[in-house]
């Protein structure tokens, strides 16, 4: 009778510990996938980031590009304003200079522009990558 009673001990013993134990593999198998998601994230995120070091650095190089563009728009607009007395070549000279400082500052406009634009993909990039990391802590 106490064999009989120690072998259902030791059957249902065994029995918790292949689910257990199968709860154990299962939990291990998740770790490994959410720390391989983790990793690939890290690594997304870190070219992201590359990615936003290389846009500022071209940000910071076309600044001073387009504030000395404004400065000569605004001398030429100055020069414009006073009475002009020039013959026609030296006006139609000035007027073709405007129009091109007019048009590269039209073009450096965009590409601040999508500058921006690519500077909030990247943060909502990040603010994604840093949700998905918080959810899996």
């Amino acid at each position: 009778m106490i064999g009989r009673i120690a072998r259902l001990i030791d059957f249902r013993i065994d029995e918790r510990l292949r689910d257990l134990n199968g709860r154990v593999n299962d939990l291990e198998h998740a770790t490994a996938d959410h720390r391989r998601r983790l990793d690939g994230a890290e690594s997304g995120l870190e070219h992201a980031r590359g990615d936003l070091r290389w846009t500022r650095a071209e940000l910071d190089r076309l600044i001073p590009s387009v504030a000395a563009q404004e400065a000569q728009l605004e001398d030429l607009r100055e020069s414009l304003s006073l009475p002009v007395h020039a013959d026609k070549p030296e006006l139609a000279e000035a007027r073709s200079l405007i129009q091109e400082i007019q048009r590269q500052h039209a073009q450096i406009r965009v590409r601040l522009a999508g500058i921006a634009r690519y500077e909030d993909r990247l943060r909502r990039i990040e603010d994604r990558q840093r949700d998905t990391i918080e959810q899996t802590q």
